[in-house]
């Protein structure tokens, strides 16, 4: 197993509404890699591994930065698409790559989820990987068919509780995001919703519109048209923050399911052993892209938050988020498929 690395920039940031405190780079060194070799670092093209089809957001956040990191670093970056197992063919290729900055991961919440979900992996995503910069957080929206009797969160799980085991909600699969929000929904609420996977996405929500199950989780981007034409009724968003795209659905948490929390998210990370200073200039660039008014409305768009951080924060946050998938799942029984 490689030793990670983490690395900042210096000065202070504000992204999202947050301010990142960055230490100056005199302080970060590099044993790895002489000075010189960081400072002309990128010397040729960079790609960005993405562990999913093209098409969907993960691939759009991909090609967006990819289209800001080309113009800030001088080098074009490109991005490769390698879906599979659940994004741990492409996250396994980007581990095995050298250690030089050329080779990154779009990594995402599932890679979290997968810790556990795969407890023989070859890789471990807290030491082989070098955290650069957290990218995006997404959302989900729980939803009901317009015929079941709740408008409010607080309704929807007075009736759960009076048919345990009864209501049914729908998901793209076992152990996806939807399945994951279900999963937490019926530990801190303490209901007993049945899970029923279907073959992907599309098909969970067209079993809530059409009345099979009762409600479902999904991403809030592919949610809204359905919940605005009336053919579904939104209940709460999963975010710990209510979503620009859709600021009148209140999040479950305020709606009274105490400390519910179920953020999809994207970061950008490099192979672990990746030099200090290469991450840093990776960080300064990827920060300041996501800072972009275009870049913001992009993901807004799509149902997502751009957001950016040091690499520091990105190791915390992503060590919580491996607990937390951790918890639902040991606690859920989820098996990987």
């Amino acid at each position: 197993m490689r030793p990670e690395s983490t690395g900042t920039t210096s000065g202070e940031t504000r992204v999202s509404g947050r301010y990142f405190f960055l230490v100056p780079l005199a302080l970060l060194g590099s044993p790895a890699m002489p000075l010189h070799a960081a400072e002309s670092y990128p010397g040729k093209p960079i790609r960005i591994v993405v562990p999913f089809s093209p098409g969907g957001t993960n691939d759009m956040a991909g090609r967006l930065l990819a289209e800001k990191l080309t113009a800030a670093l001088g080098q074009t970056v490109l991005v490769e698409n390698r879906a599979g197992a659940a994004t741990n063919i492409g996250t396994e290729f980007v581990v095995r790559s050298a250690s030089d900055g050329y080779t990154l991961l779009l990594g995402s919440s599932s890679s979290a989820a997968n810790v556990t979900l795969y407890p023989r992996l070859s890789f471990d995503l807290r030491r082989d990987f070098a955290p650069i910069s957290l990218v995006a957080t997404t959302s989900q929206v729980l939803f009901v068919h317009p015929s079941v009797p709740a408008r409010t969160v607080q309704e929807f799980i007075r009736l759960a509780k009076s048919r345990p085991g009864e209501l049914a909600y729908a998901s793209g699969g076992i152990a996806g995001p939807p399945h994951l929000a279900g999963a937490l929904f019926n530990a801190l609420a303490k209901v007993k919703l049945l899970h029923v996977p279907y073959k992907g996405g599309a098909d969970a929500v067209i079993s809530v519109m059409s009345g099979q199950t009762s409600a479902s989780f999904a991403g809030t981007a592919s949610a809204l048209p359905q919940i605005r034409a009336g053919r579904l009724r939104a209940l709460g968003v999963t975010t710990a923050k209510r979503v620009a795209a859709a600021p009148d659905i209140p999040t479950i948490a305020e709606a009274g399911v105490a400390g519910y929390e179920m953020s999809g998210w994207m970061a950008l990370l490099a192979p672990g052993g990746t030099p200090k200073g290469i991450v840093a200039k990776l960080n300064r660039a990827t920060v300041a892209a996501l800072a972009m008014p275009d870049v913001r409305q992009r993901f807004t768009n799509s149902g997502a938050e751009a957001e950016g951080s040091t690499p520091q924060q990105l190791e915390s946050f992503m060590g919580r988020e491996i607990e937390k998938y951790a918890r639902v799942i040991e606690e859920a029984k989820i098996k990987a498929e």
